[in-house]
Formats: C-alpha cells, sequence, structure tokens
C-alpha cells in the first residue's frame, strides 16, 4: 500500500518538481511561500468538490477543475482546453481523505431522502438517479483513485506531467503519494 509523503520543507519536494509548477503549489500550499505575480496559469488542479479543502496559492496560478473525487472523467474536453488553450504543461490531481465519494452506496438513503425534500424529486425518480450514477461516481480509495486517474490522464496526455497529491482535512496540507512521484 502507498504510503504519504509530508512535504514540510522545500527539500521534501523531489528534485524533478523543484522549480516547477508542481514544486511550486506545495511551496505555497504547504510552505507558505509569498506569492508570485502570474499573468498565464501555471498548471491544472483537478481536486474534490468538498467545501472544506481551500488551496493557498496566488491568483492566475492555476485552472482548478472541482468535482466529486476529483474524477475528471466527464471533464476532459476542460482538460484539454488547460493544455491545448491555457498552455499549461502539468497537472495535479487532489484527492482527500474523508471524501463523500467513498462508499456512495452507505448514502443512498440519505441521497434519495435530500432529492425528495429538497429538491422536490419523488422516490422512484431519485432511487433511479442514484441508482444510474453511483459506479460513475463511487471512487473507492481516495488515494487509490487518484493514483489511477493521474495513470489514465497520462495514458490521454503523454507530454503532460501529471502528479497525484492528497489533501489531508485535519491539517489542510498536501501530500505526495509514494510510488506516484
Amino acid at each position: 500500500m502507498n504510503q504519504l509523503i509530508a512535504i514540510q520543507s522545500k527539500e521534501d519536494i523531489p528534485n524533478k518538481y523543484q522549480d516547477t509548477p508542481i514544486g511550486l503549489l506545495l511551496e505555497y500550499h504547504n510552505l507558505r511561500r509569498p506569492a508570485d505575480v502570474y499573468v498565464d496559469p501555471q498548471l491544472l488542479v483537478g481536486m474534490c468538490m468538498d467545501n472544506r479543502k481551500r488551496l493557498q496559492i496566488p491568483d492566475n496560478f492555476a485552472f482548478i477543475l472541482r468535482t466529486g473525487g476529483a474524477n475528471l472523467s466527464y471533464n476532459e474536453f476542460k482538460v484539454s482546453y488547460a493544455i491545448a488553450v491555457g498552455g499549461v504543461r502539468c497537472i495535479v490531481l487532489i484527492g482527500h481523505d474523508q471524501c463523500g465519494m467513498v462508499d456512495l452506496i452507505s448514502r443512498k438513503e440519505q441521497f434519495v431522502k435530500g432529492l425528495i425534500e429538497g429538491a422536490g424529486w419523488d422516490a422512484q425518480s431519485a432511487e433511479e438517479h442514484f441508482d444510474r450514477f453511483v459506479p460513475v461516481f463511487e471512487i473507492g480509495n481516495e488515494m487509490d483513485f487518484v493514483s489511477s486517474e493521474a495513470k489514465r490522464l497520462k495514458t490521454k496526455y503523454p507530454k503532460i506531467v501529471i502528479v497525484p497529491l492528497i489533501y489531508r482535512i485535519e491539517d489542510n496540507l498536501l501530500y505526495m503519494i509514494e510510488n506516484c512521484q
């Protein structure tokens, strides 16, 4: 099983990412590097839509796509846009612990009830909606998913550097995943 690698100093960032947009992201967020001024985006960040996470990065530093579980499979046109038009050459995928896209089946009742009460759906439509999409959006284990999503995207965009990271809710820091550097 992969382990998390803490980034507590610049020396903790692997050499191949030092002075790259990926290393800079880790410096800005974890090490509180003072913000530089950017006109153009340096990378694309794919991260979960969870409201408990906020990156500490300068304005204009990154395109950010927020989706459940950092699953970019239905956002590939946007990824392609960031590369083709935005000029980014690095992508980080940020999963996080305590993700709501893990074990979705255990939330079926809450999900259905929420659509009935909050959105005015009937029970059958709400259940069918859940059953149709849960296989698409269930991510299993956060670390395994973000690592596999990075591998999937690397096959689609072979010239782009793609790195999976984990955001820990308890300390609000980014971690590298061992064997995924």
